[in-house]
């Protein structure tokens, strides 16, 4: 039986930002430039139409042309640095395309909408899931946020792929009442978050999802998941944690059809296998019910007088509190402690919100926060994730 491939259907419609795009079979490329989008997409029609493998990046990559038959090469978001090349058979994706179109009821008449860039790939999974599935398909990642609001009421969108922090800048003045599911991943969603959410997309079914370039998804969170939780287990997919703690956190091993093959550029310390299971070094735990709740990656634990801390959860925590649209925890090299913290928040110098912040530290019992740095403009990635590199290097941190 033929290996599943990623397909474009013949019904699919695609537009770059306001311009349809009529893609014809053009010359192979194993590279292929996310930039301009219009020539992105007729060369992703060109490398699915002749069964070429193919990687979508902003710059030109080598040994692409090693890549094997019925594969594909994807970028992991790049936020603590460099962008890693991994490889995937495009039946991993094709797998979870099938389970998206029946647990989400994908229609005909079903457009999806990516606000991030081709390179991101959470925008490149919501294209080809959608061409593949023959569906109209619209990447917003060239215009501002009114733009995007604009195109996605004209074109009466109904399925929207997007980070938290893409939706947030969308104006919630400018309703989206034809969007009908949100699948939101990158980041954790704060009430505030969730409150802009339902103003903009109040007839919108709103899952977030846990997963990762290397894993696909992971977890997808449902009307019952927990304040905190990432959702239970996607189709397929099985959870471990091992070696917990007390608390019952421990290293989350996947194993699941979704999986890379491999690294083809950089690699992590944090990234291993066991046999048909993986991890990239996340911590978390498992409720009774099955959901998972997130602390951090290995890669930016902060030890501060011996006590370990995950700069992710207090992220998580700080961005739910009132007036913070974004904010990175980072560490300081101290002499005495080993380290400590840093939260830098989007926006001009505030006193009240440091003030509030320290407050709210002292209240919960959070040890190792000395300092509060506002930034703006805020470093930002174009998959709309904080730019943990640029950040640091503005505010003295480390990673």
């Amino acid at each position: 039986m033929p290996t599943p491939c990623i397909q474009w259907h013949r019904n699919a419609r695609i537009f770059a930002g306001v311009e349809e795009v009529l893609p014809v079979v053009g010359t192979p490329a194993a590279t292929i430039l996310a930039q301009p989008v219009s020539a992105a997409l007729n060369a992703i029609h060109t490398a699915l139409t002749t069964g070429t493998p193919f990687c979508v990046s902003d710059t030109a990559l080598p040994d692409m042309d090693h890549i094997p038959p019925a594969h594909f090469a994807t970028l992991t978001g790049g936020t603590s640095g460099a962008p890693k090349v991994i490889l995937r058979s495009q039946a991993s994706w094709v797998a979870s395309f099938k389970t998206n179109a029946a647990q989400f009821g994908y229609r005909p008449q079903d457009s999806i909408a990516v606000l991030g860039g081709l390179n991101h790939s959470l925008a490149l999974y919501g294209v080809l899931e959608g061409v593949h599935l023959g569906l109209s398909v619209h990447i917003l990642s060239a215009l501002r946020p009114s733009d995007q609001s604009a195109q996605l009421r004209a074109h009466r969108c109904s399925v929207l792929y997007a980070t938290p922090t893409q939706l947030r800048m969308l104006p919630a003045t400018m309703p989206l009442a034809d969007v009908r599911l949100i699948l939101c991943g990158g980041g954790s969603l704060g009430a505030q978050t969730r409150r802009h959410i339902t103003a903009l997309c109040p007839n919108a079914a709103l899952h977030v999802f846990y997963g990762a370039a290397e894993t696909s998804f992971v977890t997808m969170s449902d009307d019952n998941a927990p304040e905190g939780s990432v959702g239970r287990a996607y189709p397929d997919v099985e959870i471990a944690v091992r070696n917990p703690d007390d608390t019952g956190t421990g290293v989350i091993w996947v194993r699941s059809p979704y999986l890379l093959e491999g690294y083809l550029q950089g690699e992590s310390d944090h990234t291993r296998r066991d046999g048909d299971w993986l991890t990239v070094g996340e911590y978390g735990h498992i409720n009774p019910e099955g959901y998972l709740f997130l602390q951090g990656r290995a890669g930016r634990v902060v030890n501060f007088a011996d006590t370990t801390i995950f700069p992710e959860a207090l992220e998580a925590q700080f961005s739910a509190l009132e007036g913070i649209t974004h904010c990175t925890v980072l560490a300081r090299l101290d002499a005495l402690r080993g380290h400590h913290l840093v939260a830098v928040i989007a926006g001009d110098e505030d006193a009240q919100q440091r003030d509030m912040l320290l407050k709210h530290c002292k209240a919960q019992g959070i040890k190792g926060l000395r300092d509060v740095v506002f930034l703006d403009p805020y470093p930002l990635l174009t998959s709309g994730k904080p730019d943990l590199q640029r950040i640091a290097t503005l505010t003295g941190c480390v990673l």
